[in-house]
This record gives structure tokens, C-alpha cells and sequence, in this order.
């Protein structure tokens, strides 16, 4: 396997740091807001998931595993609805990752219902930075799937 380019992320300038700093503005925003870090990955992961990103849901994958998240989460993610290992507030967080991720695919891009869910959960500040996160992981997804980037054993160095 090979990526149709270098990742535009390492290639164009400025974009790699610029990345990595809303990344970890939108990590340590929702950490002090109170939204634990293995919350945050699991969304990264869905997200990932929805877009078919290998690169993210290898560094993702690796992330919630060094944060101590439980193989069985990790398995049953991509059916959370239908799984009893996960919480009400980690549910919302999905919801609305899913949503904020499909923006397209329904004429309400993420419903009242969703965000008032995501609401009960997390005050304002927990639910900005979670937009931001899902917002930054997908336009890792997209720089990534759209290249073509491949996953490997150098992913390793970017883990959470």
C-alpha cells in the first residue's frame, strides 16, 4: 500500500502545528471542562469509523487503549446503542459525533433532540469543546482518506 501523496498535513507548511494545536486546545478545553479523555477518544474512534479513516482509528485505537479503555468498548463502539458499556453522557458524546460527522446525510444535519441529549450531560463549555474535537477529527479523516494515507507502525509516535 501507498498513499497518493505525502500527507498534506507534513507537507504543506504550518498545517501540521496548526493542527496539533487545535487538537490539543479542544483536548485540554474539554479535560478542564470535565469530559474525561477516554470520552474524547471515543468519539475520535467513531468518527474514524464513519469516515473509514485507518490512520485515526489506529492512533485513536492505541490512544484508548494507553488511557485504559476496555477491549469490549473498543470492540462494540461502531454498535454503542446497542451495547450496555457505555454511559448515558458517553452516549450523547457519540450521538452527537455521529451527527456532527453525517452532516450530510439527513435534511436536520444534527436535531435539536441530539444536542439538548449532549446538554444534559455537558455544560457549555464540555459541549464547545466537544464540537471542536469532532470538528478537528474530521478534517484529520478527510486529509488523511483523501490521500490515501496509509497506517502503520509510525502511528504510534502520534498516540494520545
Amino acid at each position: 500500500m501507498q498513499s497518493r501523496i505525502s500527507n498534506p498535513a507534513l507537507s504543506v507548511p504550518g498545517v501540521i502545528d496548526a493542527l496539533q494545536s487545535l487538537s490539543k486546545a479542544a483536548n485540554e478545553a474539554a479535560e478542564q471542562a470535565g469530559v474525561p479523555h477516554r470520552t474524547l477518544e471515543l468519539v475520535n474512534l467513531r468518527a474514524s469509523q464513519i469516515n473509514g479513516c485507518a490512520v485515526c482509528l489506529d492512533m485513536h485505537t492505541r490512544g484508548a487503549k494507553k488511557a485504559g479503555e476496555s477491549d469490549e468498548r473498543l470492540f462494540t463502539l461502531a454498535a454503542w446503542r446497542d451495547t450496555p458499556y457505555f454511559t448515558d453522557a458517553e452516549r450523547a458524546a457519540l450521538a452527537l459525533a455521529e451527527a456532527g460527522t453525517r452532516l450530510a446525510d439527513q435534511a436536520d444535519a444534527v436535531p435539536d433532540a441530539v444536542f439538548e441529549e449532549a446538554a444534559k450531560h455537558y455544560d457549555e463549555q464540555a459541549l464547545a469543546a466537544l464540537v471542536v474535537t469532532i470538528a478537528a477529527i474530521n478534517t484529520w479523516n478527510r486529509l488523511n482518506v483523501i490521500t490515501g494515507q496509509v497506517t502503520g507502525e509510525w502511528t504510534a509516535q502520534w498516540a494520545g
